[in-house]
Formats: C-alpha cells, sequence, structure tokens
C-alpha cells in the first residue's frame, strides 16, 4: 500500500480528533452531482455557494423582502414563496420566525434550512450613498486560490506539435465589494492549468467585473460590465445555471431574478456591457440591456476565402496554440428589452432581444444539424407568467425565435395538503426553435427538438418520512447526435427518506433512465438499441457528537445497452466532520472504494472542496479516492482553506488520454486559498 494512503487510513483510525470541515447545503450538493452527471461547468455554482454565504453574514428581512429576494434561496420553491407573501398580506408582517411554522408548506426540515439566511432584525439601510460610507461602512472580500495536479501530464512534456503552452497552476483572483444594498463591485481573473499567464493579448486569460447600483430612486438595479439575465422558466432568456429535474421535484419551475451581477469564473456564461431594471410604474418594470464580447470559436474556410463558423468554444481553456488561435475570433452583440409586471401573487413578462455575430453559422451537415441554426442573426420573443390561486402556483412560458420554431412550457405546482404536494409539467419545442441563452427544464442539452410530461410529487406521511418521486416521458422527433431516428425515452427517480431525529437521517433512493441510441460501431444493425441505467444509493447521516458528524454511502449502477451483457458499478465511502465552534481549525476527510465495468458505469458523488470550489467528480475504473479538507482561521479575518485529494487506481498503467494523460497509477491534486474579509 503507498505510503501516502496508509498515512490517511492511519489519519481517519486514529487522529480523528483533527477539527473537520462544515457541509454545504444538502440542496447545492445534488445540485453539483447533477450538473457533473451532464457535463456541465460546475463553476455555473459557484455564484449559488458565495450567495449563499452572504446571506450567512447579511440575512434578508422577511417583513422587507420582495419575491425576487427569496428566489435567490434555493431551499424554497415557488409555491411557498408566494404562500409566504400570501401570509403577509393577511397577517401583517411577522413578529417572531416561529409564525413561519402556520405558513402552508414551510415544513420543519425546510424552515430549518431557511433559517441561517434570515432575520427579522435588519441592518440599518442607508438612504444616501455618502463618500466617506463607502469605506467605512462597505464591506470588501478577497480570495486567492491555487491549485495543480501534482502529476506530470503529457501536455507539458517537450513535445513536438501540439502541447500545453504555459504551467500546470491553477489561478483564480477574487474581489468582491458590497455597500448596504446600493452599491456592488466585483473583480475576477482567472488561469486554468496549461495557460500562459502573460501573453500577447492580456495579462490575464480571464478577467471579469462590474459595478452594480440599486435602488437609486426609479432606477431599481443598474450593472455595467458582466452580467447575468433570467427570465420566466429559460426558454427565452437565461444566463447561467438552472435547477433542472432533481430529488426536490419543485426544482422544474425555475425561479427567475432578472438582471443580476456576474460574479462566477465560467467564462461562457454571461453578457458583457450594461443593463438597467428601471420601474415605470406602480408593478411594471423595464428591462433593457447591451452587451458586446468576442467568444471562442472555431471557424471553417471555404474555397472563396470567407470563413463560416464550425463551432462555440464553452470550456474557456486557452493551452495549446490551436485553442489561442480559436480565443476570441467570434464577434457576439446582443441587445434587447424585457417589460415585467409584477406582484407578490401574479407576475407576467413580455421578452425580445437580437443577437448578432461576426460569422454565419451553418447546418450543412451531418444530419441531425439539419434544423439548427444557420445565418448570423436571430430574434428571439417569448412571454411568460406565474400565478397563486389558493394552493396552486400556475406557471408557464411562450417562446419563438424568428424564421425559425416556437418552444412552449406549462406547469403547475399545488400543495394539496400539509403532507402532499405535487408538480406537473408538460413542455413542447420544435426541432427548429433556435435560442443561444436558452435554459430550460429538458433531457437534451438544447431547448429545441422535444416533447415532454413530467410528474412528480412529495408525501410525508409522518413527520420523520419523507418519499419524493418522479416520472418523466420524453420523445424527440428528429435525429440527434448518437441517434439517427426519432427516439423516446422516460426517467424515473423516488427517494425515501427517514429523519427520525435532526441528528439521524436515513436516505434510500433509486433512479432509472431509458433512451434509445445508435449501435456501438461494429454492430451492422442499424436500428435504435434501448439503453437503462439504474442507480441505487443508500446513505446514512449521523450527528453522533456535538462536533462531529458522520456521512456514508452506498451506491450501485447497473448499465445495459441493446443485447450486451450489463455493466456494473459500485462506489462506498465514509467522510468524517468535525467543526467545532470554538477551534480555529476544522476540516474533513473521505475514503472512498470503487469498482465499474467501464466509463459507462461511472458514479458521480458530491466532494466537499475549499469554499466556492467545485467538487464532484466521476468514480469510474478500480480503485480508491480519498482527500483531506481543512479551513484555519489565521486571523479574525483571514482564512485559509486547503484539500488534497488523491485517486488510486488498481486496474490501470496510466490515466487519462491524451494531453491529459499521466504515466502511472495515481492522480492527485492540491488547493490552497487566502480569503480576507474587511
Amino acid at each position: 500500500m503507498p505510503a501516502s494512503l496508509r498515512f490517511l487510513f492511519v489519519f481517519i483510525l486514529i487522529f480523528s480528533e483533527v477539527p473537520l470541515f462544515a457541509q454545504e447545503e444538502e440542496a447545492v450538493k445534488e445540485l453539483r452531482e447533477s450538473l457533473a452527471e451532464k457535463g456541465n461547468e460546475e463553476e455555473e455554482l459557484s455564484e449559488l455557494t458565495d450567495q449563499l454565504d452572504f446571506f450567512r453574514k447579511h440575512p434578508i428581512d422577511l417583513n422587507r423582502a420582495r419575491p425576487e429576494d427569496l428566489k435567490k434561496l434555493i431551499c424554497l420553491s415557488p409555491l411557498q414563496i408566494s404562500n409566504f407573501f400570501l401570509h403577509l398580506s393577511v397577517n401583517g408582517k411577522l413578529l417572531d420566525l416561529l409564525e413561519l411554522q402556520s405558513i402552508p408548506g414551510f415544513d420543519p426540515e425546510t424552515i430549518d434550512r431557511l433559517l441561517p439566511y434570515v432575520t427579522l432584525n435588519p441592518a440599518t439601510a442607508y438612504t444616501h450613498l455618502k463618500l466617506k460610507d463607502l469605506y467605512r461602512e462597505g464591506t470588501n472580500q478577497i480570495m486567492l486560490r491555487y491549485g495543480r495536479i501534482l502529476q506530470e501530464q503529457k501536455g507539458f512534456r517537450n513535445l513536438k506539435g501540439s502541447r500545453y503552452l504555459g504551467s500546470p497552476d491553477k489561478l483564480l483572483f477574487r474581489y468582491k465589494y458590497q455597500y448596504s444594498e446600493i452599491l456592488s463591485a466585483s473583480i475576477v481573473m482567472k488561469k486554468d492549468a496549461g495557460e500562459v499567464i502573460f501573453n500577447e493579448e492580456a495579462a490575464i486569460d480571464f478577467l471579469s467585473g462590474n459595478i452594480a447600483f440599486y435602488k437609486f430612486r426609479r432606477i431599481h438595479k443598474l450593472v455595467i460590465g458582466d452580467y447575468s439575465l433570467q427570465f420566466g422558466q429559460g426558454l427565452t432568456l437565461w444566463s447561467g445555471f438552472s435547477f433542472g429535474k432533481g430529488p426536490d421535484v419543485t426544482s422544474v419551475a425555475s425561479k427567475d431574478v432578472g438582471l443580476k451581477p456576474y460574479t462566477s469564473a465560467n467564462e461562457g456564461a454571461f453578457f458583457r456591457g450594461i443593463a438597467a431594471t428601471v420601474q415605470l410604474s406602480g408593478n411594471f418594470y423595464l428591462n433593457s440591456f447591451f452587451s458586446f464580447r468576442k467568444r471562442d470559436a472555431s471557424l471553417k474556410m471555404l474555397p472563396d476565402g470567407s470563413a463560416i463558423l464550425s463551432t462555440i468554444s464553452e470550456s474557456g481553456l486557452h493551452r495549446t496554440q490551436t485553442e489561442l488561435q480559436n480565443r476570441k475570433r467570434l464577434a457576439q452583440q446582443v441587445y434587447g428589452a424585457a417589460l415585467q409586471y409584477l406582484t407578490d401573487h401574479f407576475s407576467a413578462g413580455i421578452v425580445g432581444y437580437q443577437s448578432k455575430y461576426g460569422h454565419s453559422f451553418t447546418n450543412s451537415s451531418p444530419a441531425y444539424k439539419k434544423y439548427h441554426f444557420a445565418g448570423d442573426q436571430l430574434i428571439n420573443t417569448g412571454f411568460h407568467y406565474n400565478y397563486t390561486f389558493q394552493n396552486v402556483y400556475f406557471y408557464g412560458e411562450l417562446a419563438r425565435s424568428f424564421h425559425g420554431g416556437w418552444a412552449m412550457l406549462q406547469g403547475a405546482m399545488a400543495s394539496i395538503s400539509s403532507r402532499f404536494s405535487a408538480v406537473l409539467l408538460y413542455r413542447h419545442y420544435d426541432k427548429n426553435y433556435h435560442n443561444f441563452f436558452s435554459q430550460s427544464i429538458g433531457e437534451a442539452s438544447e431547448t429545441a427538438n422535444e416533447q415532454g410530461a413530467y410528474f412528480g410529487l412529495n408525501y410525508s406521511p409522518h413527520q420523520h418520512w419523507k418519499f419524493s418521486a418522479y416520472l418523466d416521458y420524453f420523445k424527440f422527433p428528429w435525429l440527434r447526435y448518437r441517434v439517427d431516428f426519432p427516439s423516446s425515452g422516460h426517467e424515473i427517480l423516488s427517494q425515501l427518506r427517514y429523519t427520525p431525529s435532526k441528528k439521524l437521517r436515513l436516505n434510500l433512493r433509486v433512479k432509472t433512465e431509458q433512451k434509445q441510441q445508435n449501435p456501438d460501431a461494429g454492430n451492422p444493425d442499424r436500428s435504435l438499441e434501448d439503453l437503462r441505467k439504474t442507480n441505487y444509493r443508500l446513505e446514512c447521516d449521523w450527528q453522533f457528537d456535538k462536533k462531529f458528524k458522520s456521512q456514508q454511502r452506498f451506491e450501485v449502477i447497473r448499465y445495459h445497452k441493446g443485447r450486451k451483457a450489463a455493466e456494473l458499478g459500485y462506489l462506498i465511502y465514509q467522510d468524517l466532520h468535525y467543526t467545532p465552534l470554538s477551534s480555529k481549525l476544522s476540516g474533513n476527510i473521505r475514503l472512498a472504494y470503487f469498482r465499474t465495468d467501464s466509463y459507462n458505469s461511472r458514479i458521480y458523488a458530491y466532494e466537499d472542496d475549499v469554499l466556492s470550489g467545485s467538487g464532484s467528480g466521476g468514480y469510474y475504473g478500480k480503485g480508491i479516492r480519498t482527500y483531506l479538507n481543512f479551513r484555519y482561521r489565521l486571523f479574525r479575518m483571514l482564512d485559509l482553506w486547503g484539500k488534497y485529494a488523491i485517486y488510486i487506481y488498481q486496474d490501470k498503467s496510466s490515466i487519462g488520454s491524451g494531453l491529459d494523460e499521466i504515466t502511472g497509477n495515481q492522480k492527485s491534486d492540491l488547493k490552497l486559498q487566502l480569503r480576507y474579509q474587511f
């Protein structure tokens, strides 16, 4: 057994008195696993974790909150938010947070998750901006992060041809400033592994920033720099992450917040320019925006010397000569407006905008791209609404891409009783619906060529038991990548949670996905084959001491395609957390064993990380995974985070492929992070 692994075994078994790091919100963990499984950028969630951290220090005053404020909290569904404001309109302001128990849908679990982020004793609000207050009353946060894979990857060797031009170090700098509720500013700089810190075009590979003003007369929001836009259910206009399907069945109803400053390190999901939300009269708000930025793209040269767009890169990686050549090759201009009518129980909006590109898209080949967008200009419009009638929350959106098709979504969420709630959703996206900024519920990565019906329910037969389940049936009228015929499928998830006390929680989950896909290479039969993947998960969270918390998980996956033999994979891990209230040192540790027949039967599991770090990895092959996190408070305003993690494979002599290949059976990485708040 390697010396590093023996050390970690001894650490777990003997020195478990070392303080361990508190877990993130459970819903955030589930989101990270879902994003990783779908191949999305986990950096999209850094905004969410940063936001929750901000609300811990600056809780939302429930008596002064607007629906938009509560939508930022992941623990509340749209129906719960609507029920909250209905309670205020009938009973007046809250006198005590205990009153939350009398609001329909606010069960003890929801209230426990909500309490760290809300208050009834707000800090003093500043009505006039004074220059001296900008320094004295504003809060500042500086964060520096360093990380790298410790083994040498093939791309960093002195190779002929393609190789990584920069160092293996990953660097992140983030600065945030907040002045009460009326002013904020942020700067984000990032260097990925393999990128050059200083090059001819810019000092730092990725640079993002903004300054935002709030609640100044009729200007509700004004953002100069980088920003996100999220309206309706994501059919017409949505940048950044969206929740999608998960064990919380209410997550299929998106919670739009309109305009917000962009503070993530994801290099693709934002606009750059200026945007504002202005209160026109009463409950009417106008959002207007203009954005211009350069996108990474691969261009294809035609015989006549002109260029057409081949692909747009969302990775933000500029490590090789080819990636550097594709950097900022495509001009993107977006401008438009959204008119909204907003109340506590009814909201509606109309969105319209145009996207222009410096080069034209083409849909000539392959066959599944026949209905993809072609050209260099696109106009999108849409209408969205939500309305609460008694205990039912109705929501929907209708969108149109000009010279293209339609997309429609209609849903209803009902609190049938204090123990039972349900969600119904129908979606229909035309195969020729085109949109570059759409993030709506669906099985495919794009909001097009899909029809589906979703039914989900939550049932609590007893205060200690909670059952959640959903069924999602979907079909694709046209071809897709690796699917040469119209196809269909379904997804079923059921979860039973038993919580006998606040210190113990048991969770059993079964999830089945069935789709259709082309046969593997070499199979002469060209008809589609059924692909079924089933996950079985058993999980236990146990707070066995005021300071200690333990989590165990056992998960099995069965992957079966066509007539081939089924593949199996399993994962078992032990997490140990210790978070003393008074100690400067805290952290957590994991020991995991995994075994899968191939990459097809891989398993995803959330991993604790440094603050705002991304931590969901895929476990496949045969081996051991272990990591150690720590947080040390150096001074009152200065914190240090660190993480060391290692894979040790039993069935590999090399790890990865291409320029990322590592010789040997071990892959380890290190992260260090400093945060200074003043």
